[in-house]
């Protein structure tokens, strides 16, 4: 079997096989009763693609005559990509292009984001071949490209192994895996880095995944145009400028965030949680005047307003502060000022924070009075329950915890990983 991976062996980038194999595929081509490319077709597209797929491969000096396109692996997840992206579809027996998406072909950034966000729409035997021993990855496939764009957006860089390891522990609790012994789970798990190691090679070999002394990370470029894709700033754009401020707090914890204009509420909340630092536990609203936004549920209250249907600049223009309240229990009060309106930098990516300070306080800790008490009880060793909130906070003494910390960087990595994922990791 050839390593589908590989792409040292092959003429053509992804991209540009992709965009042949649709150029090729020209006014339609007729497919077999079982819905595949027919073998004549497949033995005229592996050399003009180079898709390094063996024909009548030679073993042990006896010639196995390839039967089926369907024994041609890297061919299969061409044309399955190809339609997952919207390129070309099946239509009464032919495969024929979408006339509608053609443009995609003749721009390389925006090809490399639409087959990077429909990756996790290709059926998951075509991306790891049924030949291979089964891991996690072939009936998690979906829950693996999700783990796999969030790790990779949280960082700047990261090694695979990280990589392997944060898929392995998403993976195995969604599995019953009681009945395997230590060498049996042992090699599954040895499976499922093999095959989640073939994922990132395959975002490699399209671009959208670039990687430096065994460290990977996310293309900008298509970092770019997957957020613009999912309603993110492109070049000259209007972006509002808000100022974020969490109440009564000291250290004052504040945030200012540039987000596009049009941003619906929702989509702002996933801002706003990630800027700041909190982790979206919790129920919120936003307020503007007697106005009330969120998330609508009937126990919730039926003077909301869904806020999912309602866009930024359509409430607030410049000068407007809107109520922002998150954990109705700690009751952390947000006042969000909409400073400015300013044009999208060319070559930058939005949503962003570009400035703020301090910590975020923990979740669950007693709002604005419980987080002042755990400060004192930190700054305290011979309080009573200093121990019990180092147990509680999961360090071993208190310098590891600073309320005046506060790193944009880290900020902008959440913002990125929550806009590209958030509606595939299991939130709305």
């Amino acid at each position: 079997m050839p390593d589908v991976a590989g792409s040292d062996e092959i003429d053509l980038a992804l991209p540009e096989q992709v965009q042949a194999l649709v150029e090729w595929i020209g006014a339609g081509r007729r497919l077999t009763q079982t819905g595949r490319l027919t073998l004549a077709d497949a033995r005229a597209l592996v050399p003009l693609l180079g898709t390094g797929d063996r024909l009548d491969p030679v073993i042990g000096g006896r010639v196995f005559r390839t039967r089926s396109s369907q024994e041609l692996p890297r061919l299969n997840l061409l044309v399955e990509w190809a339609k997952a992206a919207g390129l070309v579809r099946a239509v009464g027996g032919k495969l024929v292009p979408v006339k509608k998406n053609a443009k995609l072909l003749s721009e390389p950034e925006r090809l490399r984001a639409a087959l990077f966000e429909a990756f996790a729409k290709i059926p998951s035997d075509a991306v790891v071949p049924s030949g291979w021993i089964t891991s996690l990855v072939l009936p998690g496939f979906r829950e693996t490209c999700a783990e796999l764009r969030f790790q990779l957006a949280s960082a700047d860089w990261v090694t695979l192994e990280v990589l392997k390891s944060a898929v392995w522990a998403d993976l195995a609790p969604r599995f019953v895996l009681d009945h395997l012994d230590a060498e049996r789970l042992a090699r599954l798990r040895e499976i499922t880095a093999r095959d989640t190691a073939h994922v990132v090679a395959l975002w490699r070999a399209l671009g959208a995944v670039e990687a430096d002394e065994g460290r990977v990370r996310l293309s900008e470029a298509v970092l770019r145009a997957v957020l613009a894709e999912r309603g993110g700033a492109e070049s000259g754009e209007e972006l509002f400028r808000l100022r974020v401020m969490l109440d009564d707090t000291d250290p004052q914890v504040w945030r200012r965030v540039l987000v596009p204009a049009s941003i619906r509420l929702d989509r702002l909340h996933g801002v706003l949680q990630a800027a700041l630092g909190w982790t979206d536990s919790h129920l919120h609203v936003f307020t503007v005047g007697e106005a009330r936004y969120g998330w609508r549920d009937p126990d919730f209250g039926e003077d909301i307003a869904a806020e999912d249907t309602v866009r930024l600049a359509d409430i607030a223009p410049p000068g407007t502060i809107v109520g922002y309240e998150y954990d109705f229990g700690d009751g952390w009060e947000h006042e969000i000022l909409v400073e400015a309106v300013v044009p999208a930098e060319p070559g930058m990516v939005y949503p962003r924070c570009v400035d703020g300070a301090a910590a975020c306080p923990p979740e669950d800790c007693g709002g604005t009075w419980g987080y002042r008490d755990l400060r004192e009880t930190l700054a305290d060793p011979g309080a009573a329950d200093h121990q019990e909130m180092l147990d509680w906070l999961g360090i071993e003494h208190a310098g590891q915890f600073d309320p005046a910390a506060f790193d944009v960087d880290a900020a902008n990595r959440r913002i990125t990983a929550d806009w590209i994922t958030r509606g595939t990791r299991g939130r709305g």
